[in-house]
């Protein structure tokens, strides 16, 4: 078996991510790890408060945000480890009836892990360089001794070495136990059209809803995805503009960075796949006359509420986050500005979010118009 470069290529999304989560976590544990060697050079009670805030607030970064990720990118392998077998099912199940067994096949997808690989080096690479400045931002109100960054040789190998091994085992795993399939259903071809253009326009409408409804079920993940992607641009930019009195500016362009590479990372790699998923439909139904903005509505429409709904939590998340941040680990720590929801900060994310997604939409929709009904068979 075969895995060629161009099939790689598509794991770049979860290389983003798991650069994102390295980066991060890499950042906060380093940085916990040297503050904990000056402890005892601490002599001020304002500089312990502001110790045990920094640890706290570390732990609780690195838990939520790099967790997050982590599962992120679980999904992410799992689906393109399953795109990959349904997409060389004939090959796969050609391998089988040769007598390959299911686990000689399987750990050849220890390649997938790869791409978590290159994203672990890059993102501690980013975070070393980066490191510098967050220490400074970090004791900016000179509360610590002087601290340059350490190089902690565990750290990196538990950022890299042990993300890489786990997500390799993970596509062999799931590999394994997908390849399960009878040799007859990895030959067979499975996918069936069956469209017809209705004559009354209540049956038009009804096909059409129908349409929509199966398109998003059918493929659950994508849903997630294209929430996930909606969660990463509220959460990270309205949190980004309501800290401006809680962290410095070097931290909210870092974090409005990370949450528009995932927002927008997720978003291109969901809708990517679903427009492959349906090219033979949008084939069919330009066969029987539906226009270019049907096509768009049917394949498109349903994850509208998804990404609203992804939005909300988002919003509701990063606003429970900052609310723990501020009364819970910083509450012994003077001067410390009262929390208050932004509204400001989710009306402009909110507008920015809505002329990104729609744009996006509308570029994916062109796309469709533009493919020619032979290419589309050709697929």
């Amino acid at each position: 078996m075969i895995i060629g470069i161009k099939d790689l290529r598509n794991l770049l999304a979860i290389t983003i991510v798991t650069g994102c989560a390295a980066f991060v976590c890499s950042l906060f544990l380093n940085y916990n790890m040297d503050v904990v060697t000056i402890k005892n050079q601490i002599t001020t009670p304002q500089g312990m408060i502001m110790y045990d805030a920094l640890i706290s607030s570390g732990k609780v970064t690195v838990s939520v945000s790099g967790g997050c990720l982590i599962v992120t990118t679980v999904i992410m392998l799992i689906f393109y480890v399953k795109n990959y077998i349904d997409s060389h099912g004939k090959e796969l199940g050609i391998l089988k009836a040769l007598g390959y067994s299911n686990f000689k096949i399987a750990k050849h997808f220890w390649v997938f892990g790869v791409s978590v690989l290159f994203g672990s080096v890059l993102g501690c690479i980013g975070a070393c360089a980066y490191m510098p400045a967050f220490y400074e931002a970090q004791n900016s109100e000179g509360l610590f001794p002087k601290m340059l960054p350490q190089f902690h040789l565990m750290l990196a190998f538990c950022l890299i070495v042990l993300p890489t091994m786990f997500f390799m085992f993970v596509a062999m795993l799931y590999a394994f136990f997908k390849l399960k399939s009878p040799v007859i259903a990895l030959l067979k071809e499975r996918q069936k059209i069956s469209i017809k253009k209705a004559k009354k326009e209540g049956k038009e409408s009804s096909f059409l809803s129908d349409l929509r409804k199966n398109t998003l079920g059918s493929r659950k993940i994508l849903v997630f995805f294209i929430g996930f992607s909606a969660f990463c641009f509220s959460s990270m930019t309205q949190m980004s503009m309501s800290i401006d009195d809680l962290a410095s500016e070097n931290f909210s362009w870092m974090m409005i960075l990370i949450g528009m590479i995932l927002a927008f990372m997720t978003l291109l790699m969901s809708l990517t796949s679903v427009v492959k998923a349906n090219i033979k439909t949008i084939a069919m139904m330009k066969v029987f006359g539906y226009s270019q903005k049907e096509c768009s509505r049917s394949i498109f429409g349903g994850y509208r509420p998804v990404s609203y709904i992804g939005f909300v939590i988002g919003t509701v998340y990063q606003c429970l986050l900052l609310r723990i941040t501020v009364d819970v680990i910083f509450a012994d720590f003077e001067n410390m500005p009262v929390y208050r929801f932004d509204y400001k900060s989710l009306a402009v994310s909110f507008v920015t979010f809505i002329v990104s997604y729609e744009c996006v939409i509308y570029g994916y929709s062109r796309k469709i118009g533009k493919q020619s009904l032979k290419s589309i068979m050709l697929e």
